[in-house]
């Protein structure tokens, strides 16, 4: 209930404080505004940074994992070849 009453008053000043001081309200508008406007943008350019750093590595990786998909085969193919000259060798 103290929370209801004090927000109450809280708002009811600042109305009436916008009301007197509407210029200079206005004022600081004006100067928020821009710099608002500036860090947004700031922050937007950052985070699309980021994920483009993200789609970077995620391409690097699977470039990796083509690579090491064809040594998997190469390998496969070698020991399936040894294993047939094992088998060679042991009929001798």
């Amino acid at each position: 209930m103290k929370t209801l009453i004090g927000g109450a008053i809280a708002a009811a000043l600042g109305l009436i404080g916008v009301a007197v001081w509407w210029k200079e309200f206005l004022t600081v508008l004006a100067g928020t505004i821009p710099i608002m406007l500036l860090l947004g943008g700031a922050l937007a350019i950052y985070l699309g940074f980021d994920e483009l750093k993200e789609t970077w590595k995620k391409e690097d990786v699977d470039e990796d994992t083509a690579a090491e998909d064809e040594d998997v085969g190469k390998y496969k193919q070698e020991i399936t070849e040894l294993k047939d000259e094992i088998e060679d060798l042991k009929k001798e």
